[in-house]
């Protein structure tokens, strides 16, 4: 895979944007945001209970930035959002191709306590020399953990 955007300055792009989306700093994570900008939003089912809370498809720097604006006023602070195992998967022209897992936690009782996991998928291109977001697909679990072999055997019938 070559492109000029190194694996180091997708993990701190993707720590910023999501320290700056916890904060509510929107006019800062205008900046993270390319016009042309796709979003997507959902549960692995498609149809958990707070589907409505979650779900989202967007096309637009200005949409996507509208709705992150009110998704996150509609949550609680502090809620924290941390990007793992964070991974190029490919180069499609400008834009690299990243994929990570996504945990989310807040405080409950002066505990931290978990509130979702899934996994992201974002396109990043250079812009004037800074990152920039062209996609973001987000996947969160909703479904009850099973046994792999169970999975598996699901995913295969379904094939």
């Amino acid at each position: 895979m070559t492109n000029e955007i190194s694996l180091s300055e997708v993990q701190e792009f993707l720590a910023r944007f999501w320290y700056h989306y916890d904060q509510g700093k929107f006019d800062v994570l205008a900046t993270f945001i390319a016009d042309d900008m796709r979003y997507l939003s959902r549960s692995d089912s498609g149809n958990c209970p707070f589907e409505e809370l979650l779900a989202a498809e967007l096309t637009g720097g200005a949409e996507t930035l509208t709705w992150l604006s009110k998704h996150r006023d509609e949550n609680p602070y502090p809620l924290r959002h941390h990007a793992t195992n964070i991974f190029r998967t490919g180069v499609d022209g400008d834009v690299t191709k990243v994929r990570f897992y996504l945990y989310v936690n807040q405080i409950t009782n002066n505990v931290p306590f978990d509130v979702s996991s899934g996994v992201v998928d974002v396109g990043v291109r250079r812009v004037d020399g800074s990152l920039t977001l062209t996609s973001m697909t987000v996947v969160l679990d909703a479904e009850d953990s099973i046994p792999f072999g169970e999975h598996r055997a699901k995913a295969a019938a379904g094939a």
